[in-house]
């Protein structure tokens, strides 16, 4: 399905401003829904005249009038009167008569979504056109929750057609623990005093300590009571959050209890007439969190102490491969000791950071200073280039992958270009579900269809076809040098890390 930005996009009438507007109403098109208990549709003008609804919230305490997915259906012809008499005229079209859909009667709202200028003197006109969709099949004698939630919804769709919704200046949703309006509602008028207050959120006050009744409060001396008299700290936007002042967020912590709130100032046409604040018990949600940050830190201590850990066994076998008097021996303990170092590299990697992914390419170019640091000879001069990108990788690749680069730079060095001067390259190709690299050396290269059958050969064998399920190839280029060829299927990696 497309998204609401490719809905939008595609019927060239919207500014890249317009979209980022329409994108903060559809984030509280939810909220939108459950206060006026009715389907939202967002639509945008077409390029034929027309429109095409482009993002719908379904009311989470009524029932849908849609239950099949209206988002990329254009204007259906009875309400196509009330749309363009909102977009055109920049006013609130209500239906004169039920319309009836699917043999349910509904009332419809047409509400112009208009958006704040960046110049003040331009005129503000519709980008697009919000409707509400109320099923009176259900109706019944309203409640006073309901009543209030209708008022509030009322008052948001006059923002919406006065350019005062969304909020730029606001911050946007959180992931997890974002208050809902069937969380907790409370209604302030313009001096912060409480008008309302749902059972929800006067539970959720309650839980923190405050006994009595919400409804006549000041929120703001509602917190003075709550929040213990020598707790030094708190959240700075707790006051004006609580006054109904600002469109912001906050936390507020006691007993125990965390609840958070979020405050959308009411106004008319400019002129604040109150808020409303949503409030959520999110006290699970933040144990969560703070569970989660504690494991994250202990994984990054593991990390550091096993790359800790593997650079001692590397000195270890560094130091024994200077006090060892035979050359074979000292070989194969200096090639250990890189092998060690290189896996050691990864795991400092993953001690930095809070994902299980590595920079590849951030770890290959240290990998190449350690081997440049261990395997030139003498009389041995490379030049190592790196083309292209690796990219992002999960640790179960960078490892072996690291290791096995390792050999075959090494062997490129130390078998190619023994005593003499020449250039390695290593060419990274990375796709969505590939990864192809080439290593390639201007050394005396190999007899045509004959590969070392040395340890290393075996470990690059085992790292990329066994752990990695790659493929590796090895040829003598043309002239002479030797070329490598990897190509690693990606299957396995999170998209969203890559």
């Amino acid at each position: 399905m497309s998204t609401l930005s490719d809905l939008v996009y595609a019927q060239g009438r919207s500014s890249e401003a317009d979209v980022e507007w329409l994108h903060r109403l559809a984030g509280d098109g939810q909220l939108l829904a459950d206060l006026a208990f009715a389907d939202i549709v967002i639509w945008v003008p077409t390029a034929d005249d027309s429109f095409i609804a482009v993002a719908h919230a379904r009311p989470s305490g009524a029932a849908t009038l849609f239950y099949r997915d209206i988002v990329g259906d254009l204007v259906r012809p009875q309400w196509r009167t009330q749309v363009v008499g909102a977009f055109t005229d920049g006013r609130i079209v209500d239906s004169a008569s039920p319309d009836w859909f699917e043999e349910t009667p509904t009332r419809v709202r047409a509400v112009p979504i208009v958006r704040q200028r960046s110049n003040g003197d331009a005129p503000a006109t519709p980008i697009g056109v919000l409707t509400r969709h109320t099923n009176l099949g259900e109706a019944r004698t309203p409640s006073r929750q309901q009543i209030t939630f209708n008022a509030c919804a009322d008052d948001l769709f006059g923002m919406i057609a006065s350019a005062d919704f969304p909020d730029l200046a606001a911050p946007t949703s959180p992931r997890r623990g974002a208050p809902r309006a069937s969380d907790g509602l409370i209604r302030l008028d313009v001096d912060g005093i409480t008008t309302f207050a749902n059972p929800n959120a006067l539970s959720a006050f309650n839980r923190l300590g405050f006994e009595d009744e919400l409804e006549g409060e000041p929120l703001i001396e509602v917190a003075t009571k709550i929040l213990p008299g020598n707790q030094q700290q708190f959240d700075e936007s707790l006051p004006i959050v609580m006054a109904g002042r600002a469109p912001w967020r906050a936390d507020i912590d006691a007993r125990g209890v965390t609840v958070s709130l979020r405050t959308i100032p009411l106004r008319d046409h400019g002129t604040r007439i109150g808020a409303i604040v949503l409030c959520r018990d999110v006290t699970e949600i933040r144990h969560q969190e703070q569970e989660l940050i504690t494991k994250d830190a202990t994984i990054r201590e593991i990390h550091h102490r096993v790359k800790n850990n593997l650079q001692t066994v590397a000195s270890l076998l560094r130091i024994q491969a200077r006090r060892t008097h035979s050359d074979e021996a000292r070989d194969a303990l200096t090639q250990a000791m890189r092998r060690v170092s290189a896996i050691a590299v990864v795991h400092d990697t993953l001690s930095e950071g809070l994902a299980q992914n590595v920079d590849f390419d951030e770890v290959f170019e240290r990998v190449i200073k350690l081997v440049a640091e261990v395997a030139a000879a003498p009389n041995t001069r490379a030049r190592t280039h790196k083309k292209g990108t690796f990219g992002t990788l999960p640790s179960e690749y960078a490892t072996p992958l690291a290791l096995a680069l390792t050999e075959l730079v090494t062997n490129a060095v130390e078998h190619g270009l023994a005593d003499k001067e020449g250039d390695v390259e290593i060419v990274a190709e990375r796709t969505l579900d590939r990864l192809a690299v080439q290593v390639r050396d201007t050394g005396v290269g190999l007899p045509e269809g004959q590969v070392g059958r040395g340890l290393g050969t075996q470990i690059v064998r085992t790292l990329i076809q066994g752990e990695l399920s790659g493929t590796i190839d090895w040829h003598t280029m043309m002239g002479s040098g030797t070329e490598v060829t990897i190509d690693i299927p990606l299957r396995y990696i999170d998209r969203s890390a890559g």
